[in-house]
């Protein structure tokens, strides 16, 4: 019924080729021996990838097991924070979205088993992802332009939360894991249960997760309203949470024939936006999931599909009273026939076809009811080569975006109506040099554009969460960029190394641009340091007007990454035996308005950092730091950030009991209670900070595997 439902939207999307450095990949990097006994470099085998090949071209990172249980934080932004090229949004300890290689909000795809992932997180920053690490498998991180496969919203990077929730491969027997903790710095409480079970017929999957946080520690005090009463605290303000949610999928497998599955979930979260004291948000996700995948041999080898249903709807309370409530409703289909190889050409052609539906309602609704429709087809072919491998595609779509106005109340007239068409192209190049055995080369090349989402068309209201009245631009056209990526790999043993440097150029990048003008709370517009406007702040809170407009811009940016055996090999033993490696990375971007010579907003500083990492037997122990440089680039309208330095450090001791895995954990954050601010943080940057990084924390849990 779903497929048969987005099949009839799918007409008229155009052909167009995809690249497979654009698919977010799972990296595990191991040494194989050459013919001559010599370590090589480790093949990388990622699963994002559709031909599931064995080397990544574009740079991609990814989470899973312990590496995830311990990076773990209550948002995706936070968890993935300190990653190679990866920081966050950071509304606090409960609403943060990745920022990746400078670049936030519609240009970074956030996605939920590759397919779509319908919220509002990128409407606005104090707006959460609705995942949550406790119930996901793994993560994968793509860096660069995935535009290719994802459409322009993924122009910055895209990143995949798996679950598995619909199995994708037989399982033999039942087994699953379970986890509790509790963090002292916020008094959270956190437990899940994930179970697993069938045969080479059928599997099921069934999870369920709670957490439950207090106001977090804070390393100052802070002035918070309680109940209409101003009082000093050792606490983010408002920055209490709950969450909670749960699955149940299955799958049946026809042999080499194919397979078929479903899921169906839910999501609930309420949490504090620390912007406001008396502001809190109420929020639920539903999601209705299938996917299969069927082998018919002859010229296409396999046909994968996956299509959604999402059901998504917050709504924001003042003082516990309702005021504004967003809502988004969205399908997703997505379709891939793999062919033979032709020529020595592996590949496929895909078809994606989405449909959302979004509306606001309240006092701050700063966006219009609108409705978005986006097709594409897609192929992506890739060449093998003696010295590696070259891949390139294409992209084009078709996007519609219509804006319906304030059809519960006509008497709002703020709103432009309309509809807006959009065929967006991209292009992409790839190349993967096998230099040595110990040694890699990659090369990536993206031409991508983006069309203008709802909220920058057709925006004109207060948007409290960047202190602004927001003014879309429906004569916006599309967003263009060209970029470039280089990188080298080297490994040996269990040392190795990785580098890479990027540049991208925006004709077109759509941001908020200030007028110099302000505005009241029913629209009226004043000019900054006039009188009128003298005298209006005298009876009501004026707000800074933002306009949605196209710049030229410029990224620029290295990334790198490594890890160094210290001991524990080549005879060295250290005193209690096991072996210790330092883990090192460090990144740097800078990004640039060329029409005004201004820095971008809300950009990364230079970031290094290292961990010692001792593991001997069931034992295992960590201590690292993060050392983030003082961001004085910033626009002449947003505040500098000084520099910080975060230590942390974490304990294991796994051990069996039966058939049971024991995962026994401690984990320190913030080691030193530094008072640290965001430079990627609006809350730091354009308002008064109010939301410093969380203060020392000591987390204890336990995993069980069985």
């Amino acid at each position: 019924m779903i497929i048969h439902s987005f099949s009839r939207h799918a007409v008229g999307a155009a052909v167009c080729l995809v690249l497979s450095q654009a698919v977010p990949a799972l990296a595990q990097v191991a040494a194989q021996p050459a013919s001559d006994g010599t370590p090589s470099l480790g093949t990388i085998t990622v699963t994002g990838n559709p031909l599931r090949s064995a080397d990544a071209i574009a740079p991609v990172e990814a989470l899973s097991g312990s590496a995830l249980l311990y990076r773990s934080q209550s948002t995706l932004g936070e968890t993935l924070q300190g990653l190679p090229g990866v920081s966050s949004t950071y509304f606090g300890p409960n609403a943060s979205r990745p920022t990746i290689r400078g670049q936030d909000g519609d240009r970074i795809r956030v996605l939920s088993n590759g397919g779509a992932s319908v919220d509002a997180s990128a409407l606005s920053y104090d707006h959460a992802v609705p995942t949550d690490a406790l119930v996901t498998d793994r993560i994968e991180v793509l860096r660069g332009p995935g535009a290719l496969l994802y459409g322009g919203s993924a122009v910055g990077g895209v990143v995949n939360v798996i679950d598995n929730r619909i199995p994708t491969e037989p399982l033999d027997g039942f087994g699953g894991r379970a986890d509790a903790s509790y963090a002292s710095g916020s008094k959270e409480g956190s437990g899940a249960v994930v179970l697993e079970g069938g045969n080479d017929r059928f599997a099921l999957h069934v999870d369920a997760f709670r957490r439950h946080a207090d106001d977090v520690n804070a390393p100052t005090w802070l002035e918070c309203g309680k109940g209409g009463v101003n009082v000093l605290q050792k606490r983010i303000c408002n920055s209490a949470s709950e969450s909670r949610g749960g699955a149940v999928g299955g799958t049946l497998f026809f042999g080499g024939a194919g397979y078929i599955g479903a899921s169906v979930s839910d999501y609930h979260s309420n949490y504090g936006t620390v912007a406001e004291d008396d502001v809190t948000i109420g929020m639920r996700q539903q999601r209705q999931a299938i996917e299969g995948e069927w082998r018919p041999g002859g010229f296409f080898t396999s046909i994968h599909a996956k299509a959604s249903h999402t059901d998504y709807k917050h709504t924001e309370y003042e003082g516990g009273s309702p005021g504004t409530t967003f809502m988004n409703k969205g399908n997703d289909l997505r379709i891939e026939a793999r062919h033979r190889p032709i020529a020595g050409f592996e590949g496929l052609i895909g078809l994606q076809s989405e449909r959302t539906r979004f509306a606001a309602d309240g006092e701050e609704a700063f966006a219009p009811h609108s409705r978005t429709r986006s097709d594409a087809l897609f192929l992506y072919e890739e060449l093998p080569l003696s010295w590696g491998k070259l891949s390139f595609g294409a992209r084009t779509e078709r996007v519609k975006v219509s804006s319906q106005g304030y059809p519960d109340d006509p008497s709002i007239t703020r709103f432009a109506l309309g509809e807006r068409s959009f065929d967006p192209h991209s292009a992409s190049f790839g190349l993967l040099y096998n230099v040595a055995p110990q040694w890699q080369i990659t090369g990536n090349l993206a031409y991508t554009e983006r069309a203008p989402k709802d909220y920058e068309l057709f925006a004109n209201g207060p948007h409290v969460a960047t202190a602004a009245w927001e003014v879309g631009d429906t004569n916006l056209q599309k967003e263009r960029s060209m970029g470039a990526d280089i990188g080298a790999q080297w490994k040996s043993g269990p040392n190795n190394a990785r580098v890479n440097a990027y540049w991208s150029k925006f004709r077109n990048y759509i941001g908020l641009t200030s007028t110099g003008n302000l505005r009241n709370d029913e629209g009226a517009s004043y000019a900054a340091g006039s009188e009128e406007a003298q005298a209006a702040a005298l009876d009501e809170e004026l707000l800074a007007e933002y306009v949605y407009r196209g710049v030229h811009a410029r990224f620029t940016g290295v990334e790198a990454s490594g890890n160094l055996r210290l001991l524990g090999s080549d005879g060295l033993r250290p005193l209690a035996g096991g072996k210790v490696d330092l883990e090192w990375r460090a990144d740097a971007v800078r990004a640039t308005n060329t029409d005004t010579g201004q820095p971008l907003p809300r950009i990364a500083p230079v970031r290094v950092g290292a961990t010692l990492a001792w593991t001997s037997g069931p034992w295992n122990a960590r201590l690292g730091f993060d050392h983030y440089a003082a961001q004085n680039r910033v626009p002449a309208t947003d505040r500098a950030t000084g520099s910080y330095t975060l230590w942390n450090a974490s304990v294991g001791y796994r051990m069996k009991v039966q058939r049971a895995s024991l995962l026994w954990y401690a984990r320190v954050d913030n080691l030193g209670n530094e008072l640290a601010y965001s430079a990627t943080s609006i809350l730091t940057t354009t308002v008064y900070p109010r939301a410093p990084l969380p203060g020392r924390s000591v987390k204890v849990g336990l995993r069980v595997d069985f």
